[in-house]
C-alpha cells in the first residue's frame, strides 16, 4: 500500500501502526489552502483508502505548523472557470458548467465521509472555509489548543457550498450556534468548538492531537473490521433517516454480519483473555 500511495504531488501518505494509515495535507507554504488538483488528489486517496484491507482506521492531518489549511486558494479559484464565463456561453450553459463543478468538488470532500473505514481529523492553527467541509466528513474531530475556526464563505461573497451547511447542524444540534458563525464568518477558538460538540477533544499541541489521534486510531484499528465498518455505515444512517429505518437498517445489516468469524472470536477471547486477531475485510 505505501509504495502505491506516496504517488500523489499534494499529499504524504504514512503507516504510523498497524492497520492504521495518516494523511496529511502537504502544501504548508500556502497554508496548505486547496487547489483543484488537490481536492481530486483527496478524493482519489479516501476511496482507494475505503477499500484497502490494510488500512482499518485513517487519520487526516496536515503538514507545517500555521494552518490545518486556510481554505481555497482563491487566486487560483479566481482563474478557474467558476470565476471566469465564457462569454459566447448563454447562462444556462455557464451555470450547467459551475454546477458540474461544483458537483465534482463535493464529491472529491464527500469521499472522506462515504470512506467505510473511521476517519479521525486533527485541526490546528488556521483551520477556515474548507477546514470546515473536510472535518464535517470526519467521523471524529480533534484539536490543538491553538485552532482557530471560521466559516469564512460570505466573506468572500458566497454561501458555503462543499458540505458546512449541510453537515454542521447535524454535527453540533445547535441550529443558533451554526447560524451565528456561518452568518458572520466570525472566528471561534477550540474551547468554543469543544462547547459546542464540533470537536470531541482539545489537546495543547499539534503534536499532541497527532499522538491522541494515534492511539485512538490504534485502539479502534485493533477491533472487529466487521465491527467496526458496520457500526460507521449504521450511525450514518441512522443519522440522516427516521429511528424505525435506521433500527430496519441495522437489523438487515446484521442478519448478515452477523455471520462473520469475528463474533465468535471475540468472545472467546473475552473468555480466555487473550488479543483476538481478525481477518482482514
Amino acid at each position: 500500500m505505501a509504495a502505491a500511495m506516496n504517488d500523489y504531488k499534494h499529499f504524504l501518505i504514512s503507516s504510523p501502526a498497524e492497520y492504521v494509515t495518516h494523511v496529511e495535507t502537504n502544501r504548508p507554504e500556502k497554508l496548505n489552502a486547496f487547489i483543484q488538483d488537490m481536492w481530486i488528489e483527496l478524493g482519489q486517496i479516501f476511496r482507494k483508502l475505503s477499500y484497502d484491507p490494510n488500512v482499518r482506521a485513517i487519520i487526516f492531518s496536515a503538514v507545517g505548523d500555521r494552518a490545518f489549511t486556510s481554505g481555497l486558494d482563491v487566486n487560483a479559484a479566481s482563474q478557474g472557470p467558476i470565476f471566469s464565463p465564457d462569454a459566447t456561453s448563454d447562462g444556462s450553459r455557464y451555470a450547467t458548467r459551475v454546477k458540474r463543478s461544483i458537483y465534482e468538488f463535493q464529491d472529491s470532500i464527500t469521499a472522506i465521509e462515504k470512506c467505510e473505514k473511521p476517519v479521525i481529523v486533527v485541526m490546528h492553527g488556521i483551520s477556515i472555509g474548507l477546514a470546515i467541509d473536510l472535518s464535517c466528513c470526519a467521523d471524529i474531530r480533534i484539536c490543538s489548543q491553538d485552532a482557530k475556526f471560521s466559516v469564512k464563505e460570505v466573506d468572500i461573497g458566497m454561501a458555503a457550498d462543499i458540505g458546512t451547511l449541510s453537515r454542521l447542524p447535524k454535527i453540533v444540534g445547535n441550529h443558533s450556534w451554526v447560524k451565528d458563525v456561518c452568518l458572520s464568518a466570525r472566528f471561534f477558538d477550540a474551547n468554543e468548538a469543544l462547547a459546542v460538540g464540533f470537536v470531541s477533544r482539545v489537546l495543547e499541541s499539534k503534536a499532541h492531537a497527532i499522538d491522541a489521534a494515534t492511539e485512538l486510531a490504534t485502539l479502534v484499528a485493533s477491533k472487529s473490521p466487521v465491527a467496526v465498518q458496520g457500526t460507521k455505515e449504521i450511525l450514518n444512517y441512522s443519522r440522516d433517516h427516521s429511528v424505525e429505518d435506521g433500527l430496519r437498517y441495522t437489523a438487515v445489516w446484521n442478519a448478515a454480519m452477523l455471520q462473520s468469524n469475528d463474533l465468535k472470536a471475540a468472545m472467546l477471547s473475552g473468555l480466555k483473555k487473550t488479543k483476538p486477531r481478525f481477518e482482514k475485510l
